[in-house]
């Protein structure tokens, strides 16, 4: 593979566009550009729960979930291109089992927290239902995969089982939603 950036400044956005994979170029207020402005920050904010100590499996999963979000990025730079898989899909599934089975029943809403790195995987979890939000609105525009759309409804799900395994791990008590109304 040769060097994809070469250089980094290339003053070709100053005018507020910006390009995309395939040479063309839109504004940077695009509603593509939205979309893989938040996978981006998505992927960053995983970053953030990797500097913590994790389990392995936790580390491992977060890593290989980094770079899908560099595959969601490149096919929202493609058109008409797909690189999130149904394995990939299914992989979160599992994941998901996996992980929920080894916790108890929710009783009450959790209120973000527990931990350090749960309050990461609580802030990644919000973020990854706002990128959910921007694909669905670039959508809405153009015919986008149904796959990378599971995909991304599945992680926010599974940051949030991710948070909730790390507060049980760091023997956190996870706190919970308590209602004026009781």
């Amino acid at each position: 593979m040769g060097n994809r950036l070469s250089k980094i400044a290339t003053r070709t956005g100053d005018n507020g566009t910006t390009g995309l994979a395939d040479g063309s170029r839109i504004n940077k207020d695009h509603p593509r550009i939205t979309a893989m402005g938040d996978i981006d920050e998505l992927n960053s904010s995983i970053g953030l729960i990797l500097i913590h100590p994790l389990p392995d499996e936790i580390r491992e999963l977060l890593t290989d979930i980094q770079h899908r979000m560099f595959d969601l990025g490149g096919e929202l730079s493609m058109p008409d291109q797909g690189f999130i898989s149904e394995q990939s899909v299914t992989q979160l599934d599992v994941a998901l089992d996996t992980l929920n089975a080894e916790l108890p029943p929710l009783k009450e809403f959790i209120l973000p927290g527990g931990s350090p790195a749960a309050a990461h995987c609580h802030m990644a979890r919000t973020i990854c239902r706002r990128a959910e939000r921007s694909v669905i609105t670039l959508g809405n525009q153009t015919e986008l995969s149904e796959v990378a759309l599971a995909y991304l409804n599945r992680l926010s799900d599974l940051l949030f089982v991710i948070a909730r395994t790390l507060t049980r791990v760091q023997k956190e008590d996870e706190p919970q939603w308590q209602s004026k109304r009781r």
